[in-house]
């Protein structure tokens, strides 16, 4: 099944065009690493997928319901009452955590989980309190963000974003604003996800990881998709000529 289907994305701002032509699809349970220089247009592809930003063209599917279609050249969105329950199928994991500082870390989980899925509070607990047990940070339920390292700010988030239930997790380079000891903790987190079988899509420059624990690779360079396929093919045996350059630093 496929969970994701993206056809023919655009995406300008102003003058500039970010993403000129993509296209790709992720199986349920798949794992699929996004690789690419700086500025190519890879987060902004996550930003469109996931409504925090509009498309300039193409279709994207979600969980075999359309989101947004190119009618007569023009990107046409679902209702708004789609629109909300199509988002509800993703969750994104931000560089940045984007936790609210002055919100408890149970409080981070819970608030959503009440305010958009009207659980009670008593669920919300006991939802969160599991997910802070299986990303290792039941010790912290207390404590707010400010009294948490990086690398715990950012497993608060993919708890956070797990609370949801999301079909589809969707990672924007989660280790890169951590240091090198750190970003173990977060990839230790990722891997026991993919061993569960979850759906993602990650976003990263971290090449070793991506090798070990993708399924496929797409690597975009100046918004398309240069090359794609296995993440070992990819990753050790480049065959485009700007995938092999770009491979080479790492």
């Amino acid at each position: 099944m496929e969970v994701i289907k993206v056809q023919n994305l655009r995406k300008s701002f102003g003058k500039l065009e970010v993403i000129k032509d993509i296209s790709f699809s992720v199986h349920k349970g798949e794992i699929l690493g996004i690789i690419g220089p700086s500025g190519s247009g890879k987060s902004t592809m996550l930003r469109c997928i996931t409504q925090l930003e509009t498309v300039s063209g193409g279709s994207i599917d979600i969980c075999g319901e359309n989101l947004v279609k190119t009618v007569n050249n023009k990107p046409v969105y679902a209702s708004k009452e789609d629109c909300h329950k199509i988002v509800l199928k993703t969750g994104l994991v931000f560089q940045n955590f984007n936790l609210f500082p002055h919100f408890s870390v149970m409080q981070n989980l819970m608030e959503a989980q009440i305010q958009v899925l009207h659980r009670t509070k008593q669920e919300a607990a006991e939802i969160s309190e599991n997910l802070l047990k299986k990303v290792g940070l039941a010790d912290k339920k207390d404590a707010y963000p400010c009294q948490l390292s990086g690398g715990q700010q950012q497993r608060v988030s993919i708890a956070r974003a797990l609370a949801m239930n999301p079909e589809v997790l969707f990672f924007d380079e989660p280790t890169s604003a951590l240091d090198p000891e750190l970003t173990g903790e977060i990839l230790k987190v990722i891997r026991s996800l993919a061993e569960e079988k979850m759906t993602m899509v990650i976003v990263t420059h971290e090449m070793a990881f991506a090798r070990d624990c993708a399924d496929r690779i797409i690597f975009i360079d100046e918004g398309v998709i240069v090359e794609q396929g296995t993440a070992k093919d990819v990753i050790t045996n480049p065959q485009n000529e700007r995938t092999k350059a770009f491979l080479s630093r790492f």
